[in-house]
């Protein structure tokens, strides 16, 4: 019930000098938002430079609180304690400047199914400790235009500064996995070493030829179970001595760690480079469930969350609900679009002895499964899990002398052409993911017809949409048709699909499982998933984070 929201006890944002007149406004019945002198742009997230001329010359402005419902769900999962579903959060645009939306409660609706893109709204506040939120209510005017949205576009601003390629100086030598479960209860550093163990085995190496080392997001990558500690960790339990190092978060999508690793290979620094990404989510929830570790103390919410925490929108399900929900209304797309994607991933998972979720599921099940965050359910979501994963990238002409078969990198896709905004920018798609697409298309040597097999990120269903869109291989709008039935994506059909089962039923090993799934069908190694004679394999990764694409080629 709407109640819920007006319930809750929100998360509090740092107040500060940049960002009060927002926060402080509904004392007055004002809703505020910074205006730029130079340009006149409104501008929003509170930012202190307009992204528009560069100009820091910034006032207060007050605007009317009318806009539309642009993107709208249903929230029925318990994510905050202070925040009991059911509960409706919306991402609206302002009548004075469309492309500046706010993320926010609706409140006043008796049917939380009625509310919709398009809904004409008006604002109103609710106050907290000092701080007054800005919710909004339906005004009962006819529908405005909530599907209006410009979709990003397909073509990269920028070709290769010349036909020199880093991708063909190296290739992947080792892959490894650790053991992969639900609540292993193990240390993850333990995960580490054992996947990167693996990894150099399977390349006929031994440790001491690592000279570098990989991962994404390192240290400081936060809690949650999604980092085992870090490259410094890592180093100290393996006992190596690395030329060179990277970890961080703010790269092309988990995998950008590859591509760092690849770089500093290509450049000399490095002849082998272990990359590495372990996850832990599943023993990390149970020890916080059952007093195992401490909960996290609340506090103050910074940065970009504060403007989606407070309104209980606290996760990537209820982000990405809301794209889904303006690709709904746009194009037409219903749930079972997205049960294809789904239905296909847990077939695959069954020929894959690593895969969480392996028991059959029809279209019945999808449907009737639990609602996490409208339009998406249970089976939309990927299943956290424990494990590592580890790639080894080697110097291309040590590659031969190695014990696998080399696979080789044709191209990589990791430009940024959009905002990083879950509602600033695209909504009709996933974020930052039709930037990579369009970046790889024009570092490649081969086409869309050349492709065997893709292994597309899906963390939620509507992820893995977003990358057959944003890659071309369908159009956009178009993949409710491209999907229909499953046949197109199946492992017999023309573009075979997340062999390996996906994050959906596969486990969510966080985007390295992709580009691993991706090198063993190069490589002939896939079981009894295995496709015949794969010499070209695509790799899409990234939920969010600004994304990164491969091709992987046999020769």
């Amino acid at each position: 019930m709407t109640e819920n929201a007006l319930a809750a006890h929100r998360p509090m944002p740092e107040v500060g000098p940049w960002n009060k007149p927002f926060w402080t406004g509904g004392e007055v019945g004002e809703l505020r938002l910074p205006k730029c002198r130079n340009s006149g742009h409104l501008l929003h997230p509170s930012q202190r430079v307009c992204q528009h001329c560069l100009s820091d010359d910034l006032e207060w402005v007050v605007v009317s609180g009318n806009a539309v419902v642009i993107g709208v769900t249903v929230n029925e999962q318990m994510f905050m304690p202070s925040f009991a579903p059911p509960y409706l959060i919306a991402v609206v645009a302002l009548d004075e400047a469309p492309e500046v939306r706010l993320t926010t409660n609706l409140v006043g609706v008796e049917d939380l199914g009625s509310a919709h893109v398009g809904q004409r709204v008006k604002v109103q506040f609710h106050e907290q400790d000092g701080v007054w939120f800005p919710l909004f209510t339906p005004t009962g005017e006819p529908d405005g235009d909530g599907t209006s949205i410009v979709p990003p576009p397909l073509v990269a601003t920028r070709p290769p500064a010349s036909s020199d390629r880093f991708e063909h100086k190296v290739a992947i030598t080792g892959i490894g996995y650790s053991e992969v479960g639900r609540r292993l209860m193990r240390p993850p550093v333990t995960l580490t070493v054992e996947a990167a163990k693996r990894a150099v085995e399977d390349a006929g190496l031994e440790l001491s030829d690592i000279d570098g080392l990989a991962t994404w997001p390192g240290a400081m990558g936060g809690a949650g179970g999604i980092t085992e500690g870090g490259i410094s960790v890592v180093e100290e339990a393996l006992g190596i001595h690395p030329t060179w190092h990277s970890g961080g978060i703010e790269t092309s999508a988990q995998t950008g760690s590859i591509v760092n690793a690849m770089l500093a290979v290509a450049s000399g620094l490095c002849r082998h480079v272990l990359c590495f990404r372990t996850v832990w989510e599943a023993t990390n929830t149970e020890l916080l469930r059952t007093g195992g570790l401490p909960l996290p103390k609340g506090g103050a919410v910074g940065g970009d969350f504060q403007w989606k925490i407070p309104f209980g929108a606290a996760s990537a399900a209820n982000w990405i609900g809301m794209q889904a929900s303006q690709h709904f209304a746009k194009y037409g797309t219903t749930r079972e679009t997205l049960g294809w994607i789904a239905l296909n991933a847990r077939k695959n998972a069954a020929l894959n002895p690593r895969a969480i979720y392996t028991d059959p599921m029809t279209m019945d099940d999808y449907l009737g499964a639990r609602m996490v965050s409208s339009p998406l359910g249970l089976y939309d979501c990927d299943v956290p899990c424990d494990g590592a994963v580890a790639i080894i990238i080697s110097a291309r002409e040590t590659a031969t002398d190695l014990r696998q078969p080399p696979v080789y990198i044709d191209a990589v896709g990791t430009q940024m052409t959009e905002r990083s905004s879950w509602d600033q920018g695209t909504m009709t798609h996933l974020p930052n993911a039709f930037g990579p697409a369009a970046h790889l298309w024009t570092r490649a040597s081969v086409t869309h017809d050349d492709i065997d097999v893709a292994q597309l990120y899906d963390g939620f269903s509507f992820n893995c949409l977003t990358w057959l869109e944003g890659l071309g291989f369908c159009e956009v709008g178009e993949a409710k048709d491209f999907l229909e039935g499953g046949k197109r994506i199946a492992l017999d059909g023309e573009l075979p699909l997340n062999t390996h089962g996906g994050q959906l039923s596969g486990g969510r090993t966080h985007g390295y499982g992709f580009l691993a799934e991706a090198a063993y069908q190069i490589r002939g190694q896939a079981g009894e998933r295995q496709l015949p004679n794969v010499e070209v394999a695509l790799a899409g990764v990234g939920g969010g984070v600004p994304g990164g694409a491969f091709i992987l080629v046999r020769d």
